[in-house]
């Protein structure tokens, strides 16, 4: 569900630190992926559903979460849906 909000509109501003590229790739056995291209195709995605809960923006996608601070934009893991 694509709508006009906050994370879209700062999309370019989309990082994660050392340790969260190696949790995201460790949780979702990504090998030679760019993470952040990844977590914004997911973003993308029309059928991504996004909603922000306190300090942060939780996408849901293809059984994968993605959890975004919604002041800095630095993802902070993604993991399978359990």
């Amino acid at each position: 569900m694509i709508s006009d909000n906050q994370l879209l509109r700062n999309l370019d501003k989309l990082h994660t630190t050392k340790l969260g590229r190696i949790r995201i790739e460790h949780n979702l056995s990504l090998t030679n992926r760019d993470v952040i291209a990844f977590c914004k195709e997911k973003i993308l995605n029309p059928e991504a559903i996004m909603n922000r809960k306190g300090k942060n923006w939780y996408v849901k996608i293809d059984h994968i979460i993605v959890t975004i601070n919604a002041n800095s934009f630095t993802v902070i893991t993604a993991h399978t849906e359990r």
